[in-house]
């Protein structure tokens, strides 16, 4: 099989437009400031923002901000839209799963631009890697994310974050090592180089279902990235099973696992470290654990189809590429949206 050429969008400028959009779930009214602040994160890195049409408190149509034909509507308008340079989802949800087939990918081809989010949004960083190449901007959320988990952390923590993100939007230059925390551990040693792949384990095993499924071949030497929220901590062992039968688990080179949260029975044994070894047997495959990325955020990025250096037993995972690309000649002299 032909390997998918990786499509990086073009390297966002000060004063590029971010639209914040509801990708899935409802904005409650509560979540308001939230997202203000988080508004605000996204100004000091040197963006304009704009809130897309659906992000109004308190509409909903069941789980969702709005039935998925119209949430794909007005992605598809923010896709087509040359002034619109990077989308961020405002929170995540479980609605992508209702639009998959309704997202207009020839524009995504003709336009890349970054779609930030974890979460439900994992799931288009799966699928639209899978059908154009594009790099996934696996990152924090808006409101929970940039406007809630954010703001708990240190000054200090939010200026690094702030550098960190706006650095993979705008920066042609890998960014290298990722700051790691306290919390990495090592669960098993080892070394790996690959493209990253991952997001929220069920929605990578629940997205191997669909067509849209990404072909084994992506696996292979990969660096298989995933967290999970919620439920128990058997769903969590089942939904690595279901890797291992699908032979995702023979192929990858490197695993790394994001902090846990919220997952029933993880408070004494078994751990999740002991799971994951449990279902890896005796594969060689270095695995980092508790890394800063998923529910738990804030979010270090994990940039979907990124070439990255693991070393689980240093405690390091470095980006050995950029996620965007320099503009070219004529974006240069294209007059501005």
């Amino acid at each position: 099989m032909t390997p998918v050429e990786l499509l990086r969008p073009r390297a966002l400028t000060p004063g590029d437009l971010v639209v914040v959009a509801s990708l899935s779930g409802p904005l409650e009214a509560a979540y308001v400031p939230d997202l203000e602040r988080a508004v605000g994160v996204l100004e000091r890195m040197g963006f304009r923002v704009r809130l897309a049409p659906l992000l109004q408190a308190g509409r909903r149509r069941w789980w969702s901000a709005a039935d998925p034909a119209e949430i794909a509507d007005e992605l598809n308008v923010l896709l087509r839209d040359p002034e619109v340079r990077a989308i961020i989802a405002h929170d995540g949800g479980q609605t992508a799963f209702g639009y998959l087939d309704l997202i207009d990918v020839e524009a995504i081809t003709a336009d890349p631009k970054p779609i930030l989010g974890y979460s439900d949004i994992s799931l288009l960083h799966l699928v639209l890697y899978a059908r154009t190449g594009l790099v996934g901007f696996h990152a924090d959320l808006a409101t929970p994310g940039l406007g809630g988990a954010w703001q708990a952390a240190s000054v200090a923590r939010q200026r690094e974050l702030e550098t960190l993100y706006a650095t993979l939007l705008t920066s042609v230059e890998p960014i290298g090592a990722l700051p790691g925390g306290p919390s990495w551990e090592t669960w098993r040693p080892g070394r790996a180089e690959g493209v990253l792949i991952g997001g929220v384990i069920n929605r990578i095993a629940l997205v191997q279902a669909t067509r849209y499924a990404l072909p084994l071949e992506r696996f292979d030497g990969a660096v298989l990235f995933w967290e999970e929220m919620g439920g128990q901590a058997a769903y969590v062992w089942s939904y690595l099973q279901v890797l291992r039968h699908a032979g995702i688990l023979d192929r990858i080179a490197g695993m790394v696992v994001g902090i846990p949260r919220e997952i029933a029975g993880l408070d004494g044994s078994p751990t999740l470290a002991e799971i994951v070894l449990d279902v890896l047997g005796d594969r060689d495959i270095p695995v980092l654990g508790n890394v800063e990325f998923g529910h738990a955020g804030p979010n270090l990025p994990m940039p979907v189809g990124v070439r990255v250096a693991l070393d689980a037993h240093e405690r390091s995972l470095s980006l050995l590429e950029p996620a965007v690309r320099p503009m070219t000649p004529a974006e240069r002299c294209a007059p501005a949206g």
